[in-house]
């Protein structure tokens, strides 16, 4: 492998090859991590402002003190140390399907690996979101029924745009609706989006819990030169007050 080009790993998944690969990105000046599952890419160190702002923007709207989060979608890391970054945070369960991702983190291959692993508020649980979320026990399998303060997901590109088909009845109201029971009264969800505000989806989560919103993401895209929009949604369920 060159300088400028290196596969650190490749895996064959129940969802296509995986593949982590670092570049040097000349016109920067800087290395880029990215993950490819079989010809589509998945996710880049070049462009994580977005999966930083799904972190930053649930926790804030989650409020309070000694937070419980989970993530759902590990990838490269960014929305976990970005969970990890505010005091208020308790605890942090990253839940990823893919074994592999785990283990990048775990054996260092990834940048930030090393900082999460070394987070005692901050655990990796190999599983399903999707199987997790519409179970009758929850999350986390070693907790069941536990609920948290905040469970912001990024796994699919957007919820009209899926990875495969394991995921495609959660966006609809009943999967919604399956998911929610696991989040506190005044609890947030919060969705990371490549697209752009789709208002349709915003409703959709409006009929669900007691409010929703979304919230564009515009950052500089270096390569093309120019302003790109990407989407957090959130939504809150009622305050136990309300609920009653």
């Amino acid at each position: 492998m060159s300088a400028f080009f290196e596969e650190l790993d490749y895996r064959p998944t129940p969802i296509g090859a995986l593949s982590l690969r670092r570049r040097r990105e000349l016109s920067l000046g800087q290395d880029v991590f990215e993950i490819k599952l079989g010809e589509e890419f998945l996710m880049s160190s070049l462009f994580t402002a977005s999966e930083i702002a799904l972190a930053r923007l649930g926790v804030a709207a989650a409020e309070g003190e000694a937070l419980d989060v989970v993530v759902g979608g590990l990838g490269l890391g960014y929305t976990a140390r970005a969970v990890l970054e505010s005091d208020s945070v308790a605890t942090l369960t990253v839940v990823e399907f893919l074994q592999a991702v785990i283990d990048w983190h775990e054996e260092g291959l990834l940048p930030l690996g090393p900082e999460l692993v070394a987070d005692p508020r901050c655990r990796f649980l190999q599983g399903d979101f999707f199987s997790l979320a519409a179970s009758d026990e929850g999350l986390d399998p070693g907790r069941p029924g536990r609920r948290y303060d905040a469970i912001l997901v990024d796994i699919d590109h957007s919820p009209d745009w899926l990875l495969d088909d394991r995921s495609t009845g959660f966006y609809r109201p009943e999967g919604l609706q399956a998911m929610a029971r696991w989040l506190k009264p005044g609890g947030v969800f919060g969705l990371w989006s490549d697209a752009q505000p789709d208002a349709g989806f915003t409703q959709r989560l409006a009929s669900v819990f007691a409010s929703a919103w979304a919230e564009p993401v515009t950052f500089h895209n270096p390569l093309q030169d120019r302003p790109f929009t990407q989407t957090v949604y959130l939504a809150r369920t009622a305050a136990e007050e309300d609920a009653a």
